[in-house]
């Protein structure tokens, strides 16, 4: 999985799938009530898969200057011992909107001197990712649209 990530290529929908089915399964035997799930499903084919054993009763698709985003996941850092995200950004863009996010830094953690790059943060896989997002979410948004009570959040 690492190697495909590492290339800013989505994991293949079956892997995908699996895990996330077997996650939901797991839930419910446990007893929770729900779950949100952050940049999946990622195509419309994936869109379509998961209504077959999860309801989704709500989407949400939000959106940030490309710049920015770029900026946010060149500057992710992960602690090479424990496994912790932070990031170093320290994002204050003007305008209207002003756009402010401060760097989630190790503080305290115990992180501090131990964070590393991933290998998957690099501009040019953080833009061969965005360039897949930009190609597959017009048809999820489209599915959620017609698949969802309610209206898809913009």
């Amino acid at each position: 999985m690492a190697e495909i990530t590492s290339k800013g290529q989505l994991l293949p929908d079956a892997i995908i799938l699996d895990i996330l089915k077997g996650r939901v399964q797991r839930g419910v035997e446990e007893g929770e009530r729900g779950f949100l799930l952050d940049g999946f499903p990622r195509t419309a084919h994936q869109a379509e898969a998961l209504k077959h054993f999860a309801e989704v009763q709500q989407a949400l698709n939000l959106g940030l200057r490309e710049e920015i985003l770029v900026e946010k996941c060149c500057a992710r850092r992960v602690c090479r011992d424990c496994g912790r995200g932070f990031n170093v950004a320290d994002i204050n863009y003007p305008g209207d909107p002003p756009i402010v996010m401060p760097p989630l830094l190790p503080t305290g953690t115990g992180c501090e001197g131990k964070m590393e790059q991933r290998a998957d943060d690099t501009e040019p896989v953080v833009r061969a990712r965005l360039q897949v997002y930009k190609e597959h979410a017009g048809p999820v948004e489209d599915f959620y649209k017609t698949q969802v009570r309610g209206t898809l959040v913009p």
